[in-house]
C-alpha cells in the first residue's frame, strides 16, 4: 500500500563493515561528504563498547542498526564472563547498548523509512554465525528465543509489522544459502576449510518474506571478513545475486580504517537504489580530505534492465 508512495526514488546507502573500535567523528563527516541518504551498520562496534554505540546513536542521519557477536563479548560466553572488564552485578553493557540505540536498533525488529518507502527488517542480534544454535542462555534470557525455528518467528513477526512491501534486511552474519567455499560471502575459512556458516534462521525469513510476496532489493550483513584465515592469495568474495532481484552484501572489510603515508583512509560499502532495485554497489576508501581515494564497483545495474524492472 504504502510502497509506491515513497518521495525519493534514488536512494544512497552506506553500509558499514564491523567497525571494530574503528570509527571516529571523521566517519560520521564522511557520510555527510559522500551525499547518504541511509546508513546501515551491521555490528560488532567493539568489545560491548559502549561509546562507540553511543557516537553512532549520535550521528544526525537516517540510520539502523544491529548487533554482532563482538556487542556481547562479556556477557554471552563463559569465558567471555572470565574477562570481562566490569562489574557484572552493577553494570551491563549490553543492555546500554540497547538503550542508546532505542528503536535504532532493529535485531528481531524493524523499521520504517517513509521517506524511501521501505522498511529495514533486522535478523537475529549478536550471531556468532552456522549452524549450531550457540549461547542458549544468552538468547532464552535477552530475547527469549531458544532455538533457530523460533528466531526465524521472531524475525517474521517483524516482517509482518512492516508497514511497506519493499523489505531490506539487515544482520550481523549473513543467511544460509550463499555458498560453501571458504571464499563464499559467508563461507568458513577455518579448518576444517570449507561450509556454509551461513545463519539458517535469516535464511529461512528471507524465503518466508518473498512467499508473502514483499520485495527484497538488499540483503547485508559482515561478520565474515573479506581477508581470508588460510590464504593471502585471495579474498572473500563480498557481493552475491539471485534471479530473483536480490542483492546480498557482505561489508565486513576489516580493518576500515587504515593509515597511509599521508593520513588514513576509511571504507564504507555504498548501494544505489533505483525503483526499489539496486543499481549498483560499490566499496569507497575515503582519505582525510573526504575525497574518494579509491572505488571498487562489486554490481552494476544495466540501464536497461533497471527500466524493465522499475
Amino acid at each position: 500500500m504504502f510502497g509506491h508512495n515513497y518521495q525519493k526514488s534514488q536512494i544512497k546507502i552506506a553500509v558499514v563493515g564491523d567497525v571494530h573500535e574503528q570509527w571516529e567523528p571523521a566517519d560520521g563527516e564522511a557520510l555527510t561528504r559522500l551525499g547518504v541518504d541511509l546508513a546501515l551498520f551491521v555490528g560488532d562496534f567493539g568489545n560491548e563498547s559502549v561509546p562507540i554505540v553511543r557516537a553512532i546513536a549520535a550521528l544526525d542521519i537516517p540510520k539502523a542498526v544491529t548487533f554482532g557477536n563482538h556487542d556481547a563479548w562479556f556477557t554471552a560466553t563463559d569465558w567471555g564472563r572470565k574477562t570481562c572488564p566490569y562489574n557484572r552485578r552493577s553494570e551491563d553493557w549490553v543492555q546500554s547498548q540497547l538503550d542508546i540505540l532505542g528503536e535504532t536498533h532493529v535485531g528481531y525488529g524493524k523499521l520504517d523509512f517513509p521517506q524511501f518507502g521501505f522498511t529495514v527488517v533486522g535478523s537475529r542480534p549478536f550471531s556468532w554465525g552456522g549452524s549450531e544454535w550457540k549461547y542458549a542462555d544468552f538468547y532464552s534470557d535477552r530475547c527469549d528465543v531458544s532455538s533457530f525455528v523460533e528466531s526465524t518467528d521472531r524475525i517474521m513477526a517483524a516482517v509482518k509489522r512492516a508497514s511497506f512491501d519493499t523489505i531490506i534486511f539487515l544482520g550481523h552474519n549473513g543467511p544460509k544459502g550463499l555458498g560453501d567455499r571458504p571464499e563464499d560471502p559467508c563461507g568458513k575459512d577455518w579448518k576444517p576449510l570449507g561450509g556454509d556458516f551461513g545463519d539458517p534462521d535469516f535464511a529461512d525469513a528471507i524465503a518466508q518474506t518473498r512467499k508473502m510476496g514483499k520485495t527484497i532489493p538488499l540483503v547485508t550483513f559482515g561478520h565474515m571478513h573479506h581477508r581470508l584465515r588460510h590464504t593471502q592469495t585471495q579474498l572473500r568474495k563480498s557481493l552475491h545475486t539471485t534471479n530473483d532481484g536480490t542483492v546480498y552484501l557482505n561489508a565486513a572489510r576489516v580493518p576500515r580504517i587504515v593509515p597511509t603515508e599521508t593520513g588514513q583512509l576509511r571504507n564504507f560499502s555504498l548501494v544505489e537504489l533505483e525503483g526499489n532495485t539496486v543499481t549498483r554497489a560499490s566499496l569507497v576508501w575515503v582519505d582525510q580530505n573526504f575525497a574518494v581515494a579509491s572505488e571498487e564497483v562489486l554490481y552494476q545495474q544495466h540501464p536497461e534492465s533497471v527500466a524493465t524492472l522499475a
